[in-house]
């Protein structure tokens, strides 16, 4: 069975290829998202090599094998399962699950993760709109547009938050952007680079452009608009 430090990186790994347009992942990157040494990184990523989990080449990166593919994805599903689990269910806010998950990705069994998914109705997404695997492996990933690059007079949907820090999660439902609320762009301040939005209940905000890139949207029918319910505060 991995330990939890082999699946650590691997899904690291896995969440660095989707942001990095080339195909190897670099040591920096590594450490950077575990907040470990590079010279850490190395000695560990040698040893996952040794386990055909990754491939690497020195000097310039890693990549996931096949093998270690599968089980960063599951390791993905377990996690994101947990905090969706820990909103709906345990009554958890949103912007505290990540780190409960984090410890309990690596201890829950196969039985208790497929009752959890039953009991949630096999969803697509978690509470910050990450897509989860599917029993399968299969990581569904929509193509989305930020805040910060939407036009003005688009109606959206908010879809995904990629900033998952509680600081900025907190932001996110104060200002009302979580996912699901509907949001019309009625101004742009290229100056002061932010964005002004309308939400359903008719308010007006602004939002900084480097606050706006981190909240993903999806393109929706200009019509009535709807606030989403209001989820578990914790």
């Amino acid at each position: 069975m991995p330990t939890s430090t082999v699946e650590d990186y691997l899904k690291a790994i896995l969440l660095q290829e989707g942001k990095s347009d080339s195909d190897l992942v670099t040591m920096g990157q590594i450490a950077a998202a575990l907040d470990v040494a590079p010279g850490t990184v190395t000695a560990m990523v040698k040893t996952l090599a040794s386990s055909d989990l990754v491939s690497y080449e020195p000097y310039s990166g890693v990549a996931l094998t096949d093998a270690g593919r599968r089980l960063a994805l599951h390791v993905l599903r377990r996690h994101r399962l947990v905090e969706l689990f820990l909103v709906e269910v345990m009554g958890m806010s949103w912007s505290e699950v990540h780190i409960e998950a984090e410890r309990l990705e690596h201890v829950i069994s196969e039985r208790l993760l497929e009752r959890m998914d039953e009991m949630l109705g096999s969803p697509s997404v978690d509470p910050h709109g990450d897509p989860i695997p599917d029993a399968d492996g299969v990581l569904a990933e929509p193509r989305l547009k930020s805040l910060a690059s939407c036009g003005v007079g688009e109606g959206l949907a908010i879809a995904r938050v990629t900033d998952q820090s509680p600081d900025f999660l907190e932001l996110v439902e104060k200002r009302g952007f979580k996912p699901g609320a509907r949001v019309v762009v009625v101004g742009r301040d290229e100056a002061a680079d932010a964005v002004t939005l309308r939400l359903a209940d008719g308010s007006v905000v602004n939002l900084g452009d480097r606050a706006a890139a981190k909240i993903l949207v999806r393109p929706v029918e200009r019509g009535p608009a709807r606030t989403p319910a209001a989820g578990p505060s914790g």
